[in-house]
């Protein structure tokens, strides 16, 4: 009995034990939104005018899991949850989670969330807008040439008095995909702000590196001067042309780039009587030409036969060859200016705006606002976190975000695999099927040509009978073959056409071959040795 109650003790014992590390009890937490319940009452809907974007609750797509829902395209959106007090964040480690899921894709629209001051500031939950006061905005924004996960710290000079906003330098890119991402901020005492997408680091930095915010948090010791003028006479030109130089007699600026080569010769053979094209002697002028109408009709041009086997056609004229003795516009050679005092800069003075600090000097957060324009809808925001530990954010990733990720991945990793297939067999269609038009217009088919054109059309209709249909049509073929090869039916005549050319694809319909027919062809530039 009492080895049975030990047990049950130690069971206890390690049931809590597991419940701590889930969850690294509640004063770590200190804001968790699931949206498993309706945000009505918890999330308020800014009443300003500009925001007409409906917010819904609904489900991600594939999941029985709740979130945020962006219903409507071309909308601007404002709601706010209030903390149930102001989140110093002067003390210890601060992070910043959320989900979010572009479930129709992100081309241009944001999904960051901003952490408001204290209403103190000059705002109101249902006055909220762009211009309510905020301390960090964090998360993905992407447009045309945007295309990065914000971090910005708006934090005031304390000599001016001005609130600033300080942009992360080189942020992560947006991941371009329909599925739920996780985005981290990791904000340490030590100045180290950390980005993770995923759970994987994505970018480092320190809040008062220059190197890493734009503009950087502690100004610079020294401003150029704005009164400082660049003196009339500074000369900024390193060359100048040299004034001593003169163009030398022999230069002649109007000579050609180029002349004709006076060494080359007509090509023996060349046609001087034959012109490049003639009419083609196969064209007839369509039955319903309009004279009148349609002007008088002139035989399409073909390429000249009687050229193909000679050097050229036409007027012979030497070829132009580039001139020796082109020189292009003088100009004098430049040297040192010795008048040459550099680029000019203003003298730099001490910044009246300069101060220092060991560490930002954070405002309070004390809401959470999403306030967005965008384009797409379909965007859901889900399992907001604001905690106090690394841990526990590493702990939602896992049992919230990560179980949904993998089945959306292997998801996405069939959809593409089946889309892959299709499109390789609708190429491979598109192939057989204009093959098999030519096929079908070759002269001597022309007796099995309406034949071979309808399978083409039901196999167009019923992919899934390509395979057959080319069996079908090899079949003919080869039928044809052996009767002309052993004897038999000879095929109807046909009407003559370009000697040896098969056309390249299926006639149009009976107004496009008047068309073609009657339609002079461009004439080809003569041809040069």
């Amino acid at each position: 009995m009492r080895q049975r109650q030990l047990f049950s003790g130690f069971l206890l014992l390690l049931a809590f034990v597991s419940f701590q590390k889930l969850c690294y009890c509640d004063d770590q937490t200190v804001l968790y939104e699931s949206f498993d319940e309706p945000f009505d009452g918890r999330w308020i809907v800014s009443k300003n005018s500009d925001y007409e974007g409906v917010w819904k609750h609904a489900k991600s797509e594939g999941h029985e899991d709740y979130g945020l829902l962006v219903s409507e395209k071309a909308r601007k959106y404002g709601i706010v949850k209030e903390l149930d007090e102001p989140l110093n964040l002067k003390e210890g480690t601060v992070v910043l989670q959320y989900e979010v899921r572009f479930q129709e894709g992100l081309e241009c629209g944001g999904a960051y969330l901003k952490y408001l001051r204290p209403q103190e500031a000059g705002w109101t939950p249902q006055g909220f807008d762009s211009e309510s006061p905020y301390s960090i905005m964090f998360g993905p924004d992407k447009c045309g040439a945007t295309n990065k996960v914000h971090f910005i710290l708006k934090h005031k000079n304390p000599k001016s008095g001005e609130y600033v906003e300080h942009h992360l330098k080189f942020p992560p890119s947006v991941p371009y995909d329909k599925l739920s991402h996780v985005y981290t901020a990791i904000l340490k005492p030590d100045n180290e702000v950390r980005i993770l997408v995923d759970g994987e680091e994505k970018k480092k930095a320190n809040l008062l590196s220059g190197e890493d915010f734009e503009p950087a948090l502690i100004p610079a010791k020294t401003i150029p001067d704005p009164e400082d003028k660049k003196p009339e006479d500074w000369d900024e030109r390193a060359k100048i042309p040299d004034p001593n130089a003169v163009k030398p007699d022999d230069w002649d600026e109007d000579a050609p780039m180029e002349i004709e080569d006076e060494e080359a010769e007509k090509p023996e053979g060349w046609l001087d009587d034959e012109p490049e094209e003639v009419d083609d002697p196969e064209a007839t002028k369509p039955e319903d030409w309009d004279d009148e109408e349609d002007g008088m009709w002139e035989a399409p041009k073909i390429d000249n036969p009687k050229c193909e086997a000679a050097p050229g056609c036409g007027e012979w004229k030497r070829p132009m060859k580039r001139n020796p003795a082109y020189k292009g516009k003088w100009s004098s050679p430049l040297i040192d200016n010795p008048a040459y005092k550099g680029i000019w800069k203003p003298k730099d003075i001490p910044n009246p705006d300069y101060f220092e600090l060991d560490r930002p000097d954070y405002e309070p957060i004390a809401a959470i606002g999403i306030e967005i324009w965008t384009m797409q809808d379909g965007i859901l925001f889900d399992n907001i976190l604001i905690a106090k530990d690394e841990k526990v954010a590493e702990t939602y990733r896992q049992t919230t975000w990560k179980p949904k990720f993998d089945v959306e991945k292997e998801k996405q990793k069939a959809e593409e695999e089946a889309a892959g297939s299709a499109d390789g067999l609708k190429s491979y269609q598109k192939v057989v099927f204009d093959l098999l038009n030519k096929v079908a217009d070759l002269s001597f088919l022309s007796a099995y040509k309406s034949k071979i054109t309808e399978l083409i059309e039901k196999a167009e209709q019923q992919p899934n009978l390509t395979i057959g249909v080319l069996v079908s049509i090899v079949v003919v073929f080869f039928s044809l073959f052996l009767k002309l090869i052993f004897g038999g039916k000879k095929a109807a005549p046909v009407e003559k056409k370009k000697p040896e050319v098969a056309e390249s694809s299926k006639s149009g319909d009976e107004a496009e071959k008047k068309e073609e027919t009657a339609a002079p062809r461009k004439r080809q530039p003569r041809r040069d040795n």
